[in-house]
């Protein structure tokens, strides 16, 4: 079942190749660390005409706009979800934000704009299959202050994961302070990532890690807070 959609997830970003827009989300972290699976796939883009034709596209492939579906988002704002039936009730979804990020947690915002400027062309590996896309991605320091400030369970880990790896420690606490209280939700991150049971959860996403990954992943995010 997770093969079937993560290679559905792949042929309909071949389909929407020659338009413009940024894979954040799950999908994003695919391109920076051990690969997991996510039943949706979260694209940012710069306005409705860009919308309009990437949802052209999608109803051509068998997706069918759905309403009011903001309760199951991480992020939202100008929003549309667009949800393809697989059968035997398999369902995967595109989540297209229009022009900003809003994070429903804190109310935070971040711009069309600021995601593309702080994006590349990546390449975005599966995790069930073994196919490979070239695509634009939200970098990774980038990736880890939209994921710190929304701070959910599943953020944790990703952020957990990707700590290691930030080029510019500084300017990514510059950029969650511009936007929520960093201390307040490092305490909450702390909290999780110290806890007895966070390695458990991180392993039934990630696969088995071993101990002193394990450690070197949380120093890395306890360490931001001595910037």
């Amino acid at each position: 079942m997770l093969q079937l959609r993560e290679k559905e997830i792949f042929e309909t970003l071949k389909r929407m190749g020659k338009f413009k827009f940024v894979i954040i989300g799950g999908y994003a972290v695919n391109a920076y660390t051990l690969p997991r699976f996510s039943v949706d796939c979260d694209i940012v883009v710069k306005d409705k005409e860009e919308l309009m034709e990437i949802e052209e596209v999608l109803v051509d492939f068998g997706y069918a706009r759905e309403e009011n579906n903001k309760d199951n988002a991480s992020y939202y704002g100008d929003f549309l979800r667009l949800e393809k039936d697989l059968g035997d009730n398999i369902k995967v979804s595109i989540d297209i934000l229009i022009k900003e990020v809003l994070d429903r947690q804190t109310n935070a915002t971040f711009s069309a704009d600021w995601v593309f400027n702080n994006s590349e062309i990546r390449t975005l590996r599966g995790k069930t299959i073994t196919e490979e896309l070239k695509l634009r991605i939200i970098n990774l320091d980038a990736l880890f202050v939209l994921k710190f400030v929304s701070c959910r369970l599943t953020d944790i880990r990703d952020i957990f994961m990707l700590a290691p790896n930030i080029k510019n420690k500084k300017w990514v606490k510059e950029e969650i302070s511009k936007k929520y209280d960093f201390n307040r939700l490092y305490l909450k991150i702390k909290e999780k990532i110290t806890s007895k049971q966070f390695k458990d959860t991180l392993q039934g996403v990630y696969g088995i890690i071993d101990d002193k990954v394990f450690e070197k992943h949380k120093k890395a995010i306890l360490d931001l807070q001595k910037i």
